[in-house]
């Protein structure tokens, strides 16, 4: 699939790293991999421009302060000038306001991600009438978005699709186990941004009833975020330092996948379409998640995985202690989640529903090579 013509703006005012920049950085890889031109426009010295860089993504830095900021609109409708733009992707509250209102000024196609299942006030969705389609992350996000106003034919779900390239069967984690010292040991692990809405406190609230029925068992909490130190702190306070590994922000996430046998979700609100359900699901590491937001779209209990109820660490444990105690059959809910994130969830498939939408908007703008 090739395009080969004006580039595709992709615009972030987050200064984090989760899941959304990831997903961002490695969508933005993909289209330039498949000749599709593409550019980030993110905050100065935040960690997404670091990340595009590093994997070879044109980046420009835009200072974007608030919603409605003369200074950062100008800057986009120069970037979008500058760079000859096609169509404008936007990702989160402040930017989608600026790259919407900069991509309408210039007359270009404007498509908007929504990443989370919170809930949108109606009085706060004007800002969804700046895009042409919005692109939920799932079918939960979808019914989201259109609960606010906005007409289910303006909205696409598409889950985040994962690199089948770095994440698959064969991937090893005998390296990670071997540098953590851990090998033969249960382990344990939560693969995610260090927030409130990830339920690290219930994990290891969960760890600790865990280690009642498994005491050889050990955690690995991978990630970075605001909470790093709250969580650090709450570590030593359950007298949980001999059994939990913090390990901070990593980049061989397949590798970490492979060498766990458990991957666990515990999010309390807000997870639209998990990345790293479906990353430890490719490698064939068994999943514990919450029914929260999408994934159980993923998970299904009893089938692909475990689904339990957010915010209770009890039932959370039962679930984990059941994994590591039969392993064959965690390993063989694993595998039916690894057939059908080969079959809908790879990045290759996600992309191409993505560069469809592009396509029709490119194919209907006067803008359009």
């Amino acid at each position: 699939m090739s395009h080969a013509g004006r580039p595709v703006l992709h615009t972030e005012a987050s200064i984090g790293f989760g899941g959304q920049e990831i997903r961002i950085v490695a969508e933005a890889r993909w289209l330039l991999d498949h000749d599709w031109p593409v550019v980030i426009a993110g905050q100065p010295d935040s960690r997404l421009l670091q990340e595009g860089a590093r994997l070879g993504v044109p980046t420009v830095a835009v200072r974007m302060r608030r919603p409605l900021d003369a200074g950062a609109l100008l800057a986009l409708r120069r970037v979008i000038d500058e760079h000859d733009v096609a169509l404008v992707h936007t990702h989160s509250s402040v930017d989608s306001w600026l790259g919407g209102l900069a991509g309408r000024w210039r007359r270009r196609p404007v498509v908007r991600s929504r990443h989370v299942t919170i809930a949108i006030p109606r009085h706060r969705a004007l800002v969804y009438r700046l895009a042409d389609r919005i692109i939920s992350s799932g079918e939960a996000a979808a019914r989201v978005v259109a609960a606010a106003g906005v007409p289910p034919a303006r909205i696409v779900p598409i889950a985040p699709g994962v690199d089948t390239a770095r994440f698959h069967p064969a991937v090893s984690g005998a390296g990670v186990r071997g540098e953590l010292g851990l090998e033969g040991t249960p382990l344990v692990g939560l693969v995610a941004n260090i927030r409130g809405s990830k339920g690290h406190d219930i994990f290891l609230e969960a760890a600790r009833a865990v280690l009642g029925r498994e005491p050889a068992a050990r955690f690995l909490i991978v990630g970075d975020g605001i909470g790093f130190e709250d969580v650090r702190r709450r570590v030593g306070a359950l007298g949980l330092d001999a059994a939990v590994r913090m390990t901070g922000f990593r980049r061989d996430i397949p590798e970490v996948m492979a060498a766990l046998d458990v991957l666990v979700l515990p999010s309390v609100r807000s997870e639209a379409a998990s990345q790293v359900i479906a990353q430890a699901l490719a490698v064939g590491t068994p999943v514990v998640a919450t029914n929260v937001g999408g994934s159980g779209e993923l998970v299904r209990d009893g089938e692909t995985g475990r689904l339990v109820p957010a915010g209770d660490a009890t039932v959370l444990a039962a679930a984990i202690v059941d994994c590591l105690g039969d392993r064959l059959a965690a390993r063989a809910m694993a595998r039916r989640g690894q057939a059908l994130v080969r079959e809908r969830h790879s990045l290759d498939a996600a992309m191409t529903r993505t560069t469809a939408v592009y396509r029709e908007l490119l194919s209907r703008s006067r803008v359009v090579p």
